[in-house]
């Protein structure tokens, strides 16, 4: 059995012959549809493909805070808090300049 068999044996679609083509119109509705898709695709991994700011920015970004919330925002960014600034934390040490504390957060003892 051929090809061509196979197709003369299949039973007519029940379709209106306006739906059986695919013209212009139905082209660009499914292009539309494309483009809605890659939008949605890209929206949902956008949060997976930005850039994160660097230690350092964001270390920066903690200046102007109390000492005690500065020094703790610290330690969270870095998941530890340098041991310069401990005593700093403790209160048994007065708290470093705003630039002395960024150049011990990024010190790596």
């Amino acid at each position: 059995m051929t090809r061509a068999d196979l197709v003369a044996a299949l039973s007519p679609s029940r379709l209106p012959p306006s739906l059986q083509m695919l013209g212009w119109r139905e082209g660009v509705a499914l292009f539309g549809l494309g483009l809605l898709a890659g939008v949605l695709l890209v929206w949902l991994l956008l949060p997976l493909l930005t850039r994160r700011r660097s230690i350092r920015a964001r270390i920066r970004a903690t200046r102007g805070l109390e000492a005690e919330e500065r020094l703790l925002a610290i330690a969270r960014i870095l998941g530890r808090l340098p041991r310069a600034l401990r005593p700093a934390a403790y209160g048994a040490a007065p708290m470093p300049a705003e630039d002395e504390v960024e150049r011990l957060a990024r010190s790596r003892k």
